[in-house]
């Protein structure tokens, strides 16, 4: 119990505040969009740079510990592929809609808090490495998946661009590649530049979280709900399972399998929605997965932290 109200519950009344604001109307639409794009365009990005510009590379970027959890991200995106074709009857793009939100889990405004208020800002290193690829292994496995799908038969040779472009159009990507250049450059930055940069970084959290809750406000669940729970159950259950086995099997240490598993068993990010919005394709399930994997994460994610070491 300790742990559901010191831990879970702080993060999740940010998101229902959120939610609460947009359903009575002292937010509207324009207002969260407007935060979500501070967030997501500015403040995570700004998080994320200052983040992987100062980590430990050598000693946080454990292959191990990036096999179990993107193994088990693959997995769930192979899961939501088939199941969507074989259990759903959908067409190949929707399927490819249904995986990405198995592949997707929100290890950012869900994953980075929940962790950090069980385990200290020192247990973070390892979400950081997660985190660092997340963005391009995930949105490099959706876009390539959706442009075959498409164009099946037709030429491959524009597929990398289009991937590529894609990608580096995404601020999270840029904010995550120009940490990587000041960390592997050694690049020194000026002290008000750094200051400055993590006093927008301080803010990303608790808005995006605040934001999402509005979005999530939207989204709710209509109809495909046999859909829905498939998708969800993929996120909430298949993935960290696998992570808990891979990382028993790689002898991974206590702080990597807390950050693995825990980050693993977040509900679909709100990027499952984006990317499913940005192909036009299975977007009420991917929306209503993300709203109805948030609220059910509460116990999923409980329950993960009662097992845990």
């Amino acid at each position: 119990m300790t742990a559901l109200i010191d831990v879970i519950l702080p993060v999740f009344f940010v998101i229902g505040f959120g939610y609460l604001a947009v359903w009575k109307g002292y937010f509207d639409d324009s207002v969260v969009d407007g935060l979500m794009k501070f967030t997501q365009g500015f403040a995570i990005p700004c998080l994320l740079f200052r983040a992987i510009s100062t980590l430990d590379l050598q000693q946080n970027f454990d292959v191990a510990l990036l096999f179990s959890f993107y193994t088990g991200a693959l997995v769930g995106f192979a899961a939501g592929f088939v199941g969507a074709r074989v259990f759903f009857k959908r067409d190949w793009e929707d399927c490819v809609a249904f995986g990405f939100c198995g592949l997707f889990s929100n290890s950012l405004l869900l994953g980075l808090p929940i962790t950090e208020r069980a385990y200290g800002p020192d247990a973070l290193e390892s979400n950081y490495a997660i985190i660092a690829i997340h963005s391009p292994f995930c949105y490099g496995v959706g876009i390539t998946a959706m442009e075959i799908v498409r164009n099946w038969g037709g030429s491959v040779a524009a597929l990398p661009r289009k991937v590529l472009t894609a990608m580096f159009s995404n601020a999270l990507i840029i904010g995550i590649s120009l940490g990587f250049v000041v960390n592997l450059g050694g690049i020194p930055l000026p002290g008000v530049l750094t200051d400055a940069v993590d006093l927008v970084a301080r803010a990303a959290l608790p808005a995006a979280l605040f934001g999402l809750g509005g979005v999530l406000y939207r989204y709710r669940p209509e109809g495909d709900m046999r859909a829905i729970l498939f998708v969800v159950s993929i996120s909430l259950l298949l993935h960290p399972a696998i992570v808990w086995v891979l990382g028993g099997m790689n002898d991974l240490s206590t702080s990597a399998t807390r950050s693995a598993i825990l980050t693993s068993a977040m509900a679909p990010g709100v990027n499952a929605y984006v990317f499913a919005n940005m192909y036009g394709r299975a977007r009420r399930v991917a929306a209503s997965a993300v709203l109805m994997g948030t609220g059910l994460s509460i116990i999923t994610v409980w329950g993960w932290l009662h097992v845990l070491p």
